[in-house]
């Protein structure tokens, strides 16, 4: 007897494997740029991609990915209470790119470089602008904050890349119930 999973039971697996993804890439970049690279300006990180490859698949859900995402990048830095809040509060600011992305739809991601350009730049700039708004309201001089901005540069880059990639590949920048719509049925 073959046993079905629920749509939730897949999104709870899907969803902690993101999860997984976020915690140990993010902790292996930064501390990889905090120890080897201590000097350089820039930083670069996951939790952007991740987010925008999750807030296809589920929607609202990734904003447990931006969220895990700002601990995580804070944990591995480092840094005190104010960069956890910076960071959790600021990442969940890529929820005001949710409605875009339901107005365009997932398939439209798939049409060419340009959607994946713009959906892929909207979430780094919503996180960063996020960021960027809480630190301000926490006082942090405006100085500091553009040098933040400025240092997550790559980032768009490699957001960019790994969106696109996932545009390319079967299933995986798709809304989830749709696929699994799509697979029963497939023969």
């Amino acid at each position: 007897m073959q046993r079905s999973r629920t749509i939730a039971g897949y999104r709870g697996i899907d969803l902690s494997l993101f999860a997984v993804m976020v915690v140990v890439f993010e902790t292996v970049i930064v501390k990889a740029a905090v120890n080897w690279f201590p000097m350089e300006a820039w930083m670069v990180s996951v939790v952007p991609a991740v987010t925008a490859v999750v807030m296809v698949r589920w929607g609202p859900w990734c904003l447990i990915h931006a969220a895990l995402g700002g601990a995580v990048t804070t944990l591995a830095m480092g840094g005190g209470w104010q960069q956890y809040v910076i960071y959790i509060i600021g990442n969940a600011a890529a929820l005001a790119v949710l409605p875009l992305k339901n107005k365009w739809g997932w398939k439209k991601l798939h049409e060419g470089f340009l959607p994946v350009l713009g959906f892929s730049a909207l979430i780094v700039l919503s996180m960063q602008a996020g960021r960027a708004a809480v630190s301000l309201i926490m006082g942090i001089a405006p100085e500091e904050v553009w040098r933040m901005t400025a240092m997550d540069s790559i980032t768009y880059v490699f957001t960019l890349l790994i969106v696109w990639i996932t545009a390319r590949l079967d299933g995986i920048l798709e809304d989830q119930v749709h696929y699994l719509k799509r697979l029963s049925q497939e023969p």
